[in-house]
């Protein structure tokens, strides 16, 4: 089948997804291509979620000016697509004198690239904004946040369907090649066809397969995997400000740390290791069990039970093993191949910066097309950034008088009802996985991680869908949820 638009994005992670929003305010026909059966399934659901001050990065570069742009801008988008976000600041603490140096060259930094209120400060204010944190000295930064990556990630795709641009999931890319007349063509392996004027490479650990299928040559990626723990919400208010340790030159990343999240857990880590499969998620013995040393000694209070689960996210980095550091983001309109925009390398503060950064590609589609504002575009999204369970009595009251789904709970840990179920699995974007139903509805996240409400689930979306076990995927077509009958069909339970 083919399909024609004059904007074609390859790759839906947050990048892919704001750069969709934003085209999506101008009268453009517009797509989203993405591998997996729903957005935000790679990194953009796998990190800490953090949204940087932009103090780190290196006077007038890219990452730092987008960063510092992303963070300011994300008060608004996050109020607009009802993402919660919370503002609590971090502390990058230095363990003794020799860290005070790079402190204080890092609050230069931030203040040379416009990072408001940034300050360094001793312990006994330390100890008023976290007590209990160890260290001599530590750089203040407000405007470090938190906010839950994979539902900005899905707020800017559904808000960017609901605008007019069109998402087709389960798309990997197979080839791109370039016709005089009728400019790009994008064959993806389910054997559809693409054409559009404009191509933009948001493709993250792809990127430069993406840029080379183009004919762009010249860039490599690092898989970079960084491996985490999940505590219990028993742990949630311990931590009231990020806390970083003083970052080390040449390291990957900021080295292991603890980051609550907007949900109450608290995250350990991430670690830093160059692998050579970009989809290698598995989490390592070793390194876990240093994980569990290293968090032991940030937070005492830590109990062997409120490790709930583990993951691992992967940075693309265009650094090898052997340079280590970061190199600055490429997103460049190339001149030399007309209608490709690529981005490369687009790991932290990709999330931070993603706002910034779609404001600047759509510049760049500006440059090929007339782009003319859509004066329906609605930047609100529909709904409610709270959960059932943040409620009060009386919202609790009077939602379940008028929909009696409100009243059955499927998800115990967290307290996550039939409605909100129901409407995870009638999502927009026609997402078809567990793992789709988990990051929209938070089911499974608790400390059971699905144990009580997998079974429920998997029996509602059977009795009131029609659902087949082989319909049943946990995040893809590779990886089905039933695999054969432990009896034949019909016979007696």
């Amino acid at each position: 089948m083919n399909h024609k638009y004059e904007v074609l994005i390859i790759g839906g992670g947050v990048v892919g997804c704001a750069i969709a929003r934003e085209l999506s305010k101008y009268r453009v026909s517009a797509a989203l291509l993405e591998k997996e059966m729903d957005v935000g399934m790679g990194a953009s659901c796998r990190n800490s979620g953090v949204l940087h001050a932009g103090f780190k990065y290196a006077p007038g570069s890219l990452r730092a000016r987008v960063a510092v742009k992303g963070n300011a801008l994300m008060d608004d988008l996050c109020r607009d697509l009802k993402v919660k976000i919370k503002r609590i600041g971090k502390l990058t603490v230095g363990l003794d004198e020799e860290d005070e140096p790079t402190l204080r060259h890092l609050k230069e930094q931030g203040d040379t690239n416009g990072v408001p209120g940034l300050r360094v400060i001793g312990r006994e204010e330390m100890q008023k904004i976290q007590p209990g944190v160890e260290g001599y000295i530590a750089l203040h930064s407000p405007s470090s946040s938190i906010i839950s990556p994979y539902s900005l990630t899905i707020g800017l795709a559904e808000n960017a369907l609901a605008n007019g641009v069109n998402f087709h999931l389960g798309q990997r890319v197979e080839s791109i090649s370039q016709q005089p007349e009728k400019g790009w063509h994008v064959r993806t392996a389910a054997g559809e066809i693409f054409e559009a004027q404009v191509i933009i490479n948001a493709a993250g650990l792809y990127s430069a397969d993406v840029s080379r299928m183009a004919g762009v040559d010249g860039y490599t990626i690092y898989p970079c995997r960084g491996e985490y723990y999940v505590l219990d919400k028993r742990l949630n208010g311990t931590l009231t400000a990020l806390i970083y340790p003083a970052p080390k030159k040449n390291a990957p990343g900021w080295g292991t740390h603890l980051t609550p999240t907007v949900d109450g857990n608290i995250l350990i880590g991430p670690t830093a290791q160059y692998i050579k499969e970009p989809e290698n998620h598995a989490c390592t013995p070793d390194i876990l069990r240093r994980l569990r040393i290293e968090g032991q000694k940030l937070l005492p209070a830590i109990q062997v039970s409120d490790y709930i689960r583990n993951f691992a996210g992967i940075r693309a980095k265009q650094t090898p093993p052997e340079v280590g550091g970061n190199k600055d983001f490429v997103i460049e309109d190339r001149k030399d191949v007309k209608g490709f925009i690529n981005l490369v390398g687009l790991e932290s503060p990709g999330l931070t910066a993603s706002p910034a950064i779609a404001q600047m590609v759509v510049e760049m589609v500006g440059n090929h097309l007339s782009l003319v504002p859509d004066p329906s575009f609605n930047p609100v999204r529909p709904g409610s950034s709270d959960f059932f369970s943040e409620l009060s009595a009386e919202e609790k009251a009077d939602l379940v008088a008028k929909d009696p789904n409100y009243g059955e709970i499927i998800c115990r840990c967290e307290k996550i009802t039939k409605k909100e179920i129901l409407d995870a699995i009638n999502n927009p974007l026609g997402a078809r996985t567990i793992v789709s139903l988990k990051y929209r509805a938070r089911a499974s996240m608790g400390r059971c991680q699905g144990g009580f409400c997998i079974p429920r689930i998997v029996r509602l979306l059977r009795d009131e869908f029609g659902w087949r076990p082989e319909d049943f995927l946990k995040r893809g077509v590779d990886s089905p949820l039933f695999v054969g009958n432990v009896r034949p069909e019909g016979g007696q339970a």
